[in-house]
């Protein structure tokens, strides 16, 4: 604990000392501290109520444990930083954490989010933040992702500032946030319940006023009722409608307007209106309208939480599926002894076993025994598939069969499904355009609505000569009735919607705008080989070109290809280890250069050979290539200086989805383009088989991304297909792209959206999903826009009254959502 002689020293004589826990400040002289926290069980006494709110923050963060091990006071709250040590990582200059020079960026975790009004607050806020570069709210994972120059912010700016608009945020941890949610879900049930049962109660007490025909109800009763309508509705207010009032609270205090804000108004000035008539004992008391527009209000935010657990529960289901921890077999294999280790802590190289029904915690090779792996996770495929001997097990993986042994090829950070987890990250970064739209003119709709409702009053108060006795509930009922939510969860619930159903089809959105983008493409550009052909060709044939035999040339190509991962190089290697009985040849090539779109060069027997293209070994050989491989197959060439050695024939099958998924675009009007880095012959055959009318050959990789910028360049948006490290480039300029799930790593970082599913025919079901969200999104925003278009005048020319206002609320948002979620069903 810290030292306290220094306070003592500026104390009376005989006082005692009573001290600030957390910044040791003297606390006031009296008999029990106003400000206290509980810290380990025990309450500790706070001088101020900043002191107070900056350590129930870090007791809340799960960081008590810094009052163990400090050495000194904090600072006053004045200038406390509520900064968690996760997050001082980001302060330093790693450059593991840096985007660009001065650049950092992290994901956090955001306590309280109730609505859209949220999203738009915190995102406002932060937006005003010197520093911060950019920062998006995920309103379906909850989760913020912000970018911020280290030399002008700092982290605990940003918790400071969502702290004071009140908002707790950590960096995001799956388990505490499924425990935050549930516990928010909690929360929100039992304000639920008092406000419904205040409703009911409520009811039954103003039912006798409805009822009762003039005269037959007196004075006296008539009072007491208003009195217990009076005491039943408090607990609505002051528990039920809390989550209205700090959502208004906190947008005023940031100096904004959001959504909650004429909510807020509007209960207020009906349950003002209608304590002052009960103490007065005359005017009217809207008590029941009160209650019920909570209920309706808190129904439709029950309905808003539900669907976003709903819409991202495939997104949480990747993050909850990253193991904790891993079986590791030390001394391997002198001993089986196993330890049980963070799955953080694995190396390449160690030994895990790997029980029935456990998650695979990195990538790996089995070493020992065989089983069946469950991959619905990763790929949306739901039939085990068989792993032996020597086979790859990627993380995230469940072992569905017999233990077994693996050894680690990748650090857990770097398994298939952190990448996976990685690329969901990235899918909630940015907004769409039209989401982007929706909240501008939500922000802009608060404020016109509150000077409407201004205006309205004035208007009737005018009207009724000096009178509020239909000013008040009128304007009380313009302000309830309108829905900014409605208008700003319109496209967010929508798209969370489609992406979790293309995700359990096995399809991964990566890019804010994909959906949006690929229904307004007017081009699809397809890759071939890995695209619409299975990407695993077979040697069908090795053409002798010089002395060397053809099963030694086969050697050296396996030899040069052997730490490539094209699918063609990895044909050859196949072929190689097959001829020698399964084995490979213990031949190693130095100095490998692999030249993206030609081939590949390296040092063998101290010759160096190139393998690849006619064009490329022809610049090494010195001549044209003797051989003529003909149409329907791709020819691999081997030479060295001034000398052909060997052509391999390879031949690649289509996929049997590719046709349909050809035909489904040319239907939808769309221009189809195949675009292959193969020969042109060989290019033009697969287009005329699959019906292609425009088919380009033989484009390196600088060729295929100035192609596409040609098209763009017309005014086409194109929509781009690919497979392996040569479409990483025009996978990226592409307005939209896809990258099949077995595709280099290198070409999923750079598209749109990864078939984890593996088939072609997943796009053509991207597209329908896309045209179908676009769809509900336009119905969506309609629905909002000529609601309010309609709802908002009867409201202002008093045929609504405030109960009938908060129903149509309620309604417009449950209605939205619900339109939404026949997304995830199909319907």
């Amino acid at each position: 604990m810290p030292d306290t002689t220094s306070i003592n020293r500026h104390t009376a004589p005989g006082a005692q000392v009573h001290v600030c826990f957390h910044c040791g400040q003297p606390l006031p002289a009296v008999a029990k501290p106003e400000w206290q926290v509980r810290i380990d069980g025990v309450d500790h006494a706070m001088c101020c109520p900043g002191c107070a709110a900056v350590a129930q923050t870090i007791v809340d963060l799960g960081q008590a444990s810094y009052y163990h091990e400090r050495s000194a006071f904090a600072a006053s709250a004045e200038g406390a930083q509520m900064l968690p040590p996760e997050l001082r990582l980001y302060d330093n200059a790693d450059p593991r954490f840096a985007l660009d020079e001065g650049s950092r960026e992290t994901t956090l975790a955001v306590e309280g989010i109730r609505c859209a009004a949220c999203v738009w607050l915190i995102e406002q806020r932060l937006a005003k933040l010197p520093g911060v570069q950019s920062a998006q709210l995920n309103v379906a994972t909850e989760r913020l992702y912000v970018r911020w120059r280290s030399d002008d912010c700092q982290p605990g700016d940003i918790l400071a500032a969502l702290h004071a608009i009140g908002y707790a945020a950590y960096p995001y941890d799956a388990q505490r946030h499924g425990e935050q949610q549930r516990q928010a879900a909690k929360t929100l049930g039992r304000q639920l319940f008092v406000a419904g049962l205040a409703m009911m109660q409520v009811m039954m007490y103003v039912a006798p006023a409805y009822l009762a025909d003039d005269g037959t109800l007196d004075d006296s009763m008539a009072a007491l009722m208003r009195w217990a309508s009076l005491l039943l509705t408090a607990p609505a207010i002051c528990y039920s409608a809390l989550p209205f009032w700090r959502g208004a609270w906190n947008s005023l205090r940031a100096y904004t307007l959001g959504m909650d804000v004429p909510v807020a108004l509007g209960i207020a000035a009906a349950f003002g209106a209608s304590v002052l008539a009960t103490v007065r004992g005359h005017g009217e008391v809207y008590f029941d309208s009160v209650t019920m527009f909570i209920f309706l209000l808190l129904c439709s935010r029950h309905l808003e939480l539900r669907a976003r657990r709903k819409a991202g529960a495939a997104l949480e289901r990747l993050q909850h599926a990253l193991p904790a921890s891993a079986t590791l077999l030390d001394d391997y294999p002198a001993s089986h002894a196993a330890t049980l280790v963070p799955a953080a802590a694995l190396a390449v190289g160690q030994v895990i076993m790997i029980k029935p029904g456990e998650a695979v915690a990195a990538d790996c090779v089995i070493v020992d025994g065989r089983t069946q792996l469950d991959l619905s996770l990763l790929s949306g495929e739901s039939a085990p598939v068989a792993k032996d001997s020597g086979d790859a097990l990627p993380g995230g993986a469940i072992n569905a069969g017999s233990v077994v042994l693996a050894r680690v090829t990748s650090i857990a950070q770097d398994s298939t499904l952190s990448k996976l987890v990685k690329l969901v990250d990235r899918a909630g970064r940015d907004k769409p355009r039209i989401a982007q739209w929706a909240d501008d003119v939500a922000g802009w709709f608060v404020l016109a609505l509150l000077l409407f409702a201004l205006a309205t009053f004035v208007f009737w108060y005018w009207m009724d000569g000096d009178s509020a006795a239909r000013a008040w509930p009128i304007a009380i009922a313009v302000l309830v009735v309108s829905c900014p939510c409605a208008l700003s969860l319109a496209t967010p619930t929508a798209l969370a919607a489609a992406t979790d159903r293309l995700l359990r089809q096995g399809v991964l959105i990566t890019g804010p705008q994909t959906l949006e983008t690929l229904h307004r493409a007017t081009h699809v550009v397809f890759d071939k080989t890995g695209t619409l052909t299975f990407g695993r060709p077979a040697l069908q044939q090795t053409v002798q070109l010089g002395l060397m035999q053809a099963d030694f040339c086969l050697q050296v190509a396996a030899a040069l290809d052997a730490g490539s991962g094209h699918p063609l190089a990895r044909a050859i290697v196949d072929a190689a280890a097959a001829a020698q009985g399964g084995t490979r040849a213990d031949w190693q090539a130095t100095a490998v250069d692999e030249i993206a779109g030609r081939g590949i060069e390296g040092v063998l027997h101290n010759r160096l050979y190139r393998l690849g293209s006619a064009g490329f070994v022809a610049e090494l050989s010195g001549s044209a290539p003797p051989h003529d491989a003909g149409n329907g197959v791709t020819p691999v060439y081997l030479g060295v200086a001034g000398q052909w050695l060997a052509c391999f024939h390879l031949r690649d099958g289509l996929r049997p989805d590719a046709q349909a998924t050809v035909d489904y675009f040319r239907k939808a009007g769309k221009t189809v383009v195949l675009l292959s880095g193969d020969n042109a012959d060989l290019a033009r055959q697969v287009g005329d088989q699959l019906g292609i009318s425009t088919t380009v050959g033989g484009y390196l990789p600088d060729e295929k991304l100035a192609f596409v910028k040609r098209l763009q360049q017309t005014g086409a948006v194109v929509a781009m297909v690919g497979d392996g490290i040569n479409d990483a480039a025009v996978l990226s300029a592409a307005d939209v792209s896809f990258a099949m799930g077995a595709g280099a790593a290198l070409a999923q970082a750079h598209a749109d959206a990864v078939l984890l599913c593996g088939r072609l025919g997943a796009v053509a079901d991207s597209a329908r999903v896309a045209a179908r969200t676009m769809g509900v999104i336009r119905q969506n925003l309609g629905w909002a826009s000529v609601y309010n278009a309609l709802a908002i005048p009867a409201a202002a020319v008093g045929l609504l009254n405030p109960w009938l206002s908060g129903v149509g609320m309620a309604l417009s948002s449950a209605v939205v959502v619900a339109n939404a979620l026949r997304l995830r069903r199909g319907t």
